[in-house]
């Protein structure tokens, strides 16, 4: 899934860095910030959940896209109240995704995680 929203984000003139841990991303961010991430609630290791709570207590700006298969009542209120940008249902459509993005930081930028 990851690879499939990197080339989709990489054709519209998005920079894209994939993560497949949270532990690895936050430390990417910290040395380079982000213009926008797209974060999966349920990743092996460090959860969506946890990785958003993190950048929540660092009071970072960068807006956060969560994106989950499991919707869950409250969750989409959970994540909200997190800071989260937007909230997103797997299987994700081009067009509602590239407006999510759009709405989060404006046109193609450098630097979507």
């Amino acid at each position: 899934m990851g690879r499939a929203l990197a080339r989709l984000l990489r054709v519209h003139g998005y920079a894209v860095d994939l993560f497949e841990e949270g532990w690895s991303l936050l430390r990417a961010h910290e040395a380079r910030p982000y213009d926008c991430i797209l974060l999966d609630l349920h990743m092996p290791g460090m959860s969506g959940f946890e990785v958003l709570g993190a950048l929540f207590h660092q009071q970072s700006s960068v807006p956060v896209i969560v994106i989950t298969a499991k919707d869950e009542a409250g969750t989409a209120e959970r994540v909200r109240d997190q800071g989260a940008a937007g909230y997103l249902k797997k299987p994700v459509d081009e067009v509602p995704l590239l407006e999510a993005v759009v709405k989060a930081i404006g046109e193609p930028a450098q630097g979507v995680a």
